[in-house]
């Protein structure tokens, strides 16, 4: 699932291509891509019609267009999502679910979603305690890191009162937004922590370090365009990203650890997968014991 520098890569390409465009018309293609919208597609099309784009926003993994009535269009990509950027006459895309095009008759938007897990819905907005007004299905989400307004004291208080896994909080979109599975294990990687490790035995610095290690996984993959590990995460240009070449863990089952040559294991996560090096990150022992973090 796309995670932070992914979803940001989308937000800028669409931020330039549609901010102050006007919608003409909106064809939902397959009902299930709006089916969060609770008054159905007809009234998705007919509402979005004639609103203008004022500008394209993200916090976390979600990104909205919000419109010039006080009211937003929030997307999610799910596992699949792709928001397009493309000529009226380009030849419409196999799993094409939405299609808007604008005023102005030039590059449409259009939303492809081969599994259609991801979507689209109209939503009003509400307050924000400093960021002024937020879709309602993104009020409940935290700041994420590279959100300049986030309070790190209190994000570092919230994971150290957690007995749960380092790992577990940090994928918590209610902690800090935005780190997924992947951003994670780099950020643990490169602090020399298992995600396993319990959050409540990390002190105070080592707490920081790793929300800066993950800030800075994080910066560094958005300027390469983000991590694509197949087809299904580009750009709003159909392009891929490259950070996958400078992964340190993640994938990277039974290769060597740049840092100390162990060979890099995987275990299983919440449906998902782990990757760590067994010598840098040491996992911690049952029960709960506290154990050398590996540095």
């Amino acid at each position: 699932m796309p995670e932070l520098p992914e979803v940001e890569v989308v937000r800028r390409g669409l931020e330039r291509w549609v901010a102050g465009r006007v919608v003409s018309v909106v064809t939902v293609v397959h009902p299930r891509a709006v089916r969060r919208h609770e008054a159905g597609t007809g009234d998705f099309e007919a509402r979005l019609a004639g609103r203008k784009v004022e500008a394209v926003s993200r916090r976390g993994k979600y990104l909205w267009f919000r419109l010039d009535d006080d009211h937003a269009v929030v997307g999610h990509l799910g596992m699949s999502g792709q928001l397009l950027m493309q000529p009226a006459d380009a030849l419409d895309e196999k799993h094409l679910r939405v299609r808007v095009t604008f005023a102005d008759s030039g590059r449409e938007l259009r939303f492809v979603d081969q599994r259609t897990f991801g979507g689209l819905a109209l939503t009003a907005m509400v307050n924000d305690d400093v960021a002024g007004r937020l879709p309602i299905p993104v009020a409940h989400i935290a700041r994420d890191l590279l959100d300049p307004q986030l309070d790190e004291d209190t994000v570092v208080r919230t994971i150290r009162a957690r007995r749960s896994g380092i790992k577990r909080v940090l994928l918590d979109q209610q902690v800090a937004s935005g780190i997924g599975n992947i951003y994670a294990d780099e950020a643990l990687w490169r602090v020399h922590l298992h995600g396993e490790r319990s959050a409540h035995s990390l002190s105070a610095a080592d707490t920081r370090a790793l929300l800066e290690a993950a800030r800075n996984v994080m910066s560094e993959a958005l300027e390469q365009g983000g991590t694509s590990f197949d087809a299904l995460y580009v750009n709003v240009n159909g392009e891929s990203g490259y950070f996958d070449r400078r992964l340190e863990a993640y994938g990277r089952e039974g290769e060597p650890c740049s840092r100390c040559g162990s060979m890099i294991r995987r275990s299983a996560f919440m449906n998902r997968s782990s990757f760590w090096c067994p010598r840098c990150q040491r996992q911690p022992r049952a029960h709960g014991r506290r154990t050398s973090n590996g540095r």
